[in-house]
């Protein structure tokens, strides 16, 4: 009699273990089991995802593809500004920005996508109204190539 009430109160120890882990709501024992099932498989879904992601991102260190690719095009009143990568480039947005700092531009309106590819459409204009003619878009195109650059030398391994 003894025994069998402890098996028991170890069964019901397990289905609480069990509910906590998996967040389940249930009271019967056998949802309990159902929920569980379910988030193993969840657990397995998301681990074989990152096994994916791990052997994807182990090619992509062999593998860095092309340099961005860089487009300045003058508008009235500044500089239209457009980089686009087939890779997401981590970090090259802060040394794209520091390059419109460095050239006085003020960025007034843009767009940046930088989760599987890169894309960033910027529209700039000199700061404080300063004359735009001394900064052409051949200059624009020199400082932000060149952040490309450094940000290519910096990520890449030694």
């Amino acid at each position: 009699m003894v025994s069998r009430v402890h098996k028991r109160t170890a069964l019901c120890r397990s289905i609480q273990q069990l509910r906590s882990t998996t967040t389940s709501h249930a009271r019967r024992r056998t949802s309990v089991i159902l929920d569980a099932l379910e988030y193993i498989r969840g657990l397995k879904q998301k681990l074989q995802e990152l096994n994916q992601l791990a052997v994807a991102a182990a090619q992509n260190v062999v593998d860095y593809g092309p340099m961005p690719t860089l487009k300045v095009e003058p508008q009235e009143e500044g500089f239209m500004i457009k980089v686009l990568s087939e890779r997401s480039c981590q970090g090259l947005l802060v040394f794209i920005l520091e390059a419109f700092e460095r050239l006085g531009l003020e960025v007034i309106q843009a767009r940046a996508s930088c989760v599987d590819t890169f894309c960033l459409e910027a529209f700039g204009i000199k700061e404080n109204n300063q004359d735009t003619h001394l900064v052409d878009a051949q200059v624009v195109e020199q400082v932000v190539s060149q952040a490309i650059q450094n940000w290519s030398e910096v990520t890449k391994p030694h």
